[in-house]
């Protein structure tokens, strides 16, 4: 079983995102689990003073969480062209201990829907340099940007679109057999 865990760039319960992130969990291919950490909104902003011997307890469990999973799927919508700041800060708190941190060569993808026609893809980009950066092995060629997302899922819930379907189970497979390959050469 691959475990993968979603970070949802978007805080509102109605979210395109999450609803995104709700689709890729429920047509998760045979072998892969998707668990979404909904802390990301209780870590505070990542500040070096307040992360020495006793990190605060959501930043532990964030990375707790990232530390158990093989893979990382980043769900994220755009905001104002770049990544959502709540998503930035794990990124932030997930890089660290330097060296030592829970991203360092895990596996992730990202993925999302924005209103706008391209979807999200700044965002995204973006999102995929910050985790590199932080020490993930990011899976440059897993690019799911879905455009209109207020218009297309005004009435349906992306698990009920088979493009949706299907874009969200390549990502995953794409991260299972990265996370295989990454535990084999372990």
């Amino acid at each position: 079983m691959t475990n993968v865990l979603a970070l949802v760039g978007s805080l509102r319960a109605e979210s395109i995102n999450r609803k995104l992130a709700e689709a890729a969990a429920h047509h998760a291919p045979e072998g892969i689990e998707l668990s979404t950490f909904d802390g990301i909104v209780d870590l505070p902003f990542y500040n070096e003073d307040i992360d020495g011997e006793t990190p605060p307890a959501s930043a532990v469990a964030f990375r707790d969480a990232v530390a158990a999973a093989d893979a990382v799927l980043l769900v994220t919508p755009e905001y104002n062209g770049t990544i959502p700041a709540v998503l930035k800060n794990a990124l932030d708190w997930g890089s660290r201990p330097f060296g030592a941190s829970p991203l360092s060569g895990k596996p992730l993808a990202v993925i999302g829907s924005a209103f706008g026609q391209y979807g999200g893809v700044w965002a995204h980009d973006d999102a995929r340099k910050a985790a590199g950066i932080a020490g993930a092995k990011v899976l440059e060629d897993v690019k799911v940007a879905i455009p209109q997302s207020i218009v297309r899922f005004a009435e349906t819930h992306p698990r009920e679109d088979a493009e949706v379907t299907a874009l969200v189970q390549g990502a995953l497979s794409a991260l299972a057999e990265a996370a295989t390959e990454e535990q084999a050469a372990a």
